[in-house]
């Protein structure tokens, strides 16, 4: 079992960054394939990025390639994006994501999320 509780967000103008966290509980973190999605009002949830639990792969949605880095630090259980060079259309509210299938974006293959933190790009 994973308990995730993201945090980090917040309003911030075009261009500017933002760095998200997500906390998790549980003794398998390692396990998992560690994700952050997103939905914006009116639209389905859709991927953003992930990393795997060596940290070796990294993978990204095409729309935030280039602009946001996902991290993860395995001693303290926690798991990062950091967005840079925010646009209006980033704006959604972002969820952390555990799963275990490692080739696998679709909301489907990750067992576990946390509540979602809302950010907010303003023009």
């Amino acid at each position: 079992q994973v308990q995730l509780v993201e945090s980090g967000g917040g309003l911030v103008q075009a261009g500017g960054s933002l760095k998200l966290s997500c906390a998790a509980s549980g003794r398998t973190f390692l396990n998992y394939v560690m994700a952050w999605f997103r939905q914006a009002p009116g639209k389905e949830r859709e991927f953003v990025a992930k990393i795997i639990r060596s940290k070796l792969s990294s993978n990204y949605a095409d729309s935030v390639k280039g602009r946001f880095t996902i991290s993860r630090d395995n001693d303290s259980k926690t798991v990062y994006l950091l967005m840079n060079s925010l646009q209006t259309e980033d704006t959604a509210i972002y969820y952390c994501a555990a799963g275990g299938r490692w080739d696998s974006t679709a909301v489907s293959d990750y067992e576990y999320w946390g509540q979602g933190t809302q950010v907010t790009v303003s023009s």
